[in-house]
């Protein structure tokens, strides 16, 4: 069920390598929670769809640097069916908030195809915004972005930390639900994304293992990465 007032998260991104990872992540083990929805290794393929307008707006406002500014997708786990979340996530500096709805795969197939007819009519406030941005600025999908994501968190204070590894596009390929469709990494291989998320404030003994690690905070974004293959000019 979607939310109507989405809480308001930090959002704090790092790129570190392959070593630090695997140091910082047995210490995470330790002293945090594994993430439920993990397998045996703590690990879970994601894959999303992003939309954009007909001019790339939100990619441009990334690129710009613009604080506030949102994007929408379409995203599964494990490449399957089961569960198809739209979501539209909100940044407004280091501050973000997500919105998401589960849908059936028609709906995903519709939207997939562009076609928002009948959306104008549902309850969803969502489902609403996608009608009105396909209507008046042409939202269309433009990149398919796959990872695998492994997961800590505390729940005492709803912290979660995660690492993407393998980040990989689908570039022009916007069949989401076949698991086989090519795709190529965009990043090395040595490389790995760090996410610390956090509504209030970051306990302590978090930040102490944090602060030993010389990870590099960037605003790295897997969807720019994605469409980094693209022949635009970047």
């Amino acid at each position: 069920m979607e939310r109507s007032r989405p809480p308001v998260r930090h959002e704090l991104k790092f790129v570190m390598n392959y070593g630090e990872y695997l140091h910082l992540s047995r210490t995470l083990d330790y002293c945090l929670e594994r993430d439920p929805g993990g397998d045996q290794y703590n690990e879970y393929a994601i894959r999303s769809l992003y939309f954009d307008t007909v001019f790339d707006d939100f990619l441009n406002e990334k690129l710009s640097g613009v604080e506030n500014r949102q994007k929408y997708r379409i995203r599964i786990y494990r490449y399957s069916d089961k569960d198809i979340k739209l979501e539209c996530k909100s940044k407004f500096g280091d501050l973000i908030s997500k919105r998401s709805l589960l849908i059936p795969r028609d709906l995903a197939d519709q939207l997939i195809a562009c076609d928002p007819t009948g959306l104008e009519k549902t309850s969803a406030p969502l489902l609403h915004d996608m009608y009105r941005e396909m209507r008046t600025r042409l939202l269309r999908p433009v990149v398919i972005v796959d990872y695998i994501r492994e997961a800590y968190i505390y729940g005492p204070e709803d912290v979660r930390i995660t690492f993407d590894k393998e980040i990989r596009t689908g570039m022009n390929n916007f069949d989401m639900f076949n698991p086989r469709i090519p795709t190529l990494p965009v990043m090395d291989e040595n490389l790995v994304v760090l996410e610390v998320k956090f509504q209030r404030v970051l306990p302590d003994f978090i930040k102490n293992l944090l602060t030993g690690i010389s990870a590099q905070r960037m605003a790295v974004s897997k969807y720019v990465l994605c469409r980094r293959f693209e022949e635009k000019d970047f």
